[in-house]
């Protein structure tokens, strides 16, 4: 199984490349940051309407078709945004546009494919619970290596290096191994709604849209931090912290033995971040910015994780991977979102106005997720509708 994780992280080290090195490619061209905001929410914005899609497209179809064409796509996606030279706005917004709307769904594909690989479901939770964790290796190298590539060899450069390692990514998962290549989903009678017909699952969405707000203020937040107290490179150190400490989270997540159901421990795990944003209001020294990050990031994967677990039971069967590309799409969203408020609230109320966002959104998801328990007690899964001449006889 390590061949498998190792080739589906490598494709998705886009996740934590391409943020970072669309905001310093258009730096690097004098764009300011209102204009990024705007690129970044467009890009968020395609990448979350895309995976639903191409989740629903994997469920009927399997995985490697749809992961081998939208690879191809996005890649030309990064290719004309260098192509542009960053002058051109129109160019840069179809670019990213195009390579957003089509990056490969590899998360969703890896966690609908554990079932399958996986014999027994609490083998499924402790993968759940390590993708989780050993996701955020993407945000701790993948912005390490914009810094390095644009220092390096320029910032285009770096831009192609993240289209690069999605395709070779992407190439050695879905091509080499047989349990990717034979998948399938199970069998369901279709509906429009997929698996958005759980009540849980659309709370769940909702409150995810909060965590990616913080996430994309985040990413704006670093890059003017680094401009504020004049140390290049420290954005990406920034966000590798966050990252390396969301891992640790992750790790002491995955051996708790947990008593208390995901549906009641999420609202407790969302709000805690907050702290750690919340004390960057008062733009510290980067010394104890670097502390009050990782204070923040300890929360991320132990929310992911048990995101997972609350979807692998309350969706309808035949649907996961469209389920687990709703909450990419959710983080996305709230990623782009957050982005593009950030950009405005830098230009206008400067650099502490922009911490205030995810302390905020950091709260309203947490008092989303208050209201899952009672959903959730509603039954596991949501039986599969029946065809209509079924129903009415």
């Amino acid at each position: 199984m390590i061949p498998l994780f190792a080739a589906n992280f490598l494709g998705r080290m886009t996740g934590g490349m391409a943020p970072l090195g669309i905001t310093l490619f258009l730096r690097s061209h004098d764009h300011g940051f209102g204009f990024i905001g705007l690129v970044l929410a467009v890009y968020q914005l395609s990448s979350a309407t895309g995976g639903p899609l191409l989740g629903r497209a994997v469920d009927r179809f399997g995985q490697v078709p749809v992961l081998c064409g939208s690879a191809l796509g996005a890649a030309a996606g990064y290719v004309l945004l260098v192509g542009s030279g960053g002058d051109n706005r129109q160019a840069a917004l179809a670019a990213v546009m195009l390579a957003g709307l089509l990056a490969p769904p590899l998360e969703p594909c890896l966690r609908s494919l554990w079932p399958n690989v996986l014999a027994k479901p609490e083998l499924v939770a402790t993968a759940y619970a390590l993708d989780a964790s050993l996701q955020e290796i993407i945000f701790i190298v993948g912005p390490l290596l914009i810094v390095l590539a644009g220092e390096l060899a320029g910032q285009g450069t770096a831009l192609l290096l993240t289209a690069v390692l999605m395709l070779l990514g992407t190439a050695a998962y879905a091509l080499p191994h047989r349990a990717v290549r034979a998948w399938r989903g199970l069998p369901h009678q279709p509906d429009w709604a997929g698996p958005l017909r759980s009540t849980v699952l659309r709370r769940f969405v909702l409150a995810m849209v909060g965590v990616g707000v913080g996430l994309g203020a985040l990413n704006i937040g670093t890059v003017a931090y680094e401009e504020h107290v004049g140390q290049p490179g420290l954005s990406g150190v920034l966000l590798g912290t966050f990252a390396g400490s969301s891992l640790v989270g992750g790790l002491v997540y995955g051996v708790v033995r947990w008593r208390i159901a995901p549906a009641g421990r999420l609202p407790w795990l969302m709000s805690g971040s907050s702290l750690g944003f919340a004390l960057m209001i008062s733009v510290p020294r980067p010394a104890l910015a670097l502390v009050l990050t990782a204070a923040a990031g300890l929360f991320l994967s132990p929310v992911m994780a048990c995101g997972f677990s609350l979807i692998s039971e309350h969706v309808p069967n035949g649907t996961a991977t469209e389920a687990f590309a709703w909450m990419a799409t959710a983080v996305t969203a709230g990623n782009a979102l957050g982005a593009y408020l950030a950009g405005l609230a830098v230009q206008q109320g400067g650099l502490r106005a922009v911490f205030v966002l995810p302390v905020v959104a950091a709260l309203a998801a947490a008092l989303v997720a208050l209201t899952l328990g009672r959903a959730a007690r509603g039954g596991p899964r949501l039986p599969e509708p029946r065809p209509v001449s079924e129903a009415v006889r």
